[in-house]
């Protein structure tokens, strides 16, 4: 199925069904009086998070949703039906905003979260409700009045513990596909991947954080250029960020730590809180180089950089060094649900 993680949508709450005016007819009762029913309320549409579904894919076929209206009230005090609500489906992770505003309406995070985004109108009132010692026989009515209509934007924004950030073919997707039983494509041409891949780790039993992989970035994708940029938001709800280094790039005249600083300069543009969130580096493709260039490369960005944070050297491809990765990933992630 296609990635889909923004659309725009149109939800209509029912109308109130109109009051009834009509007075008490039976033989031998000759003044009975107003019996006029109220009007039933108008269904309300509710957004409702389900884990079962990954993309917005299906709202590009259908866009608009619209709640039953209210029956009308009727003689004998009788109420009308009330219109029937509907619940529309979306993915854990969805944010909800008004598409005129831009204002936040909500983000449902977990399975069964429901948000009420267009409230049905409330039914009209019967003449029965206008009786009074000085009016016994009234014969005003109020309609119902009209259900909410909202122009909706939603964004799906990934739900995942890791999110993997770094230039294209730094080996992104091949580290998803070595530690878990995602299958992203994978290629030696840039912009493999072209959408978000989410995998699960499993570093043992009752032990697993969930790992998202998205476009690789290059130069100037805060200003639009390559597929990254539209995906980095999927970043912002991860709690660690693993910065992928290519150590033996194909042109082979590539400096890794000028990859590194693009990287950084571009988060920094895009989004500072992101920018400030911690961040492990990892070598690539170290089996491609000797021991002794690996360990030159690694002492020269450490002190290029001032880095003082984790630093792994691994190769997705052959495996080397990525099961101990995932076990400090998952040990830093039990970590932080301690402290937090």
């Amino acid at each position: 199925m296609k990635f889909v993680d923004e659309v725009v949508i149109k939800v209509q709450a029912g109308n109130g069904g109109p009051g009834c005016s009509s007075f008490r007819r039976e033989k031998y009762i000759p003044r009975g009086g107003p019996d006029g029913g109220d009007g039933g309320d108008g269904g309300s549409v509710w957004l409702v998070a389900a884990e079962n579904i990954s993309t917005l894919a299906d709202f590009q076929t259908k866009r608009r949703f619209r709640a039953g209206h209210g029956v009308g009230g009727a003689g004998k005090d009788r109420t009308g039906a009330g219109g029937e609500g509907i619940e529309i489906p979306v993915p854990c992770g969805t944010r909800v905003l008004a598409s005129e505003t831009g204002e936040l309406m909500g983000d449902l995070t977990g399975h069964g979260q429901r948000l009420l985004v267009a409230v049905g109108g409330e039914g009209g009132k019967g003449n029965t409700r206008f009786k009074s010692s000085t009016n016994r026989a009234p014969r005003q009515s109020t309609p119902g009045t009209p259900g909410e209509t909202r122009d909706l934007r939603l964004e799906l924004t990934v739900l995942a513990d890791v999110g993997l950030l770094g230039m294209p073919n730094a080996g992104k997707s091949t580290l998803i596909r070595s530690l878990s039983a995602a299958r992203p494509k994978v290629a030696d041409y840039p912009f493999t991947t072209l959408y978000p891949n989410l995998g699960v780790v499993a570093v043992e039993a009752h032990r697993s954080f969930v790992m998202a992989d998205i476009p690789g970035l290059i130069e100037g994708a805060a200003d639009g250029a390559g597929l990254g940029i539209r995906f980095l938001k999927h970043l912002s709800r991860t709690r660690l960020l693993l910065h992928l280094v290519d150590v033996a790039p194909l042109d082979g005249d590539t400096d890794p730590l000028d990859e590194i600083r693009k990287i950084i300069a571009e988060l920094e543009r895009f989004s500072p809180e992101l920018a400030a969130r911690e961040r492990w580096l990892v070598l690539n493709k170290t089996d491609l180089l000797d021991d002794a260039d690996v360990d030159a490369l690694r002492q020269r960005i450490v002190a290029a950089l001032d880095w003082h944070g984790p630093l792994y050297l691994i190769s997705a491809l052959s495996g080397q060094g990525t099961r101990q990765l995932a076990g400090a990933i998952m040990t830093r992630l039990e970590n932080m649900n301690q402290e937090s």
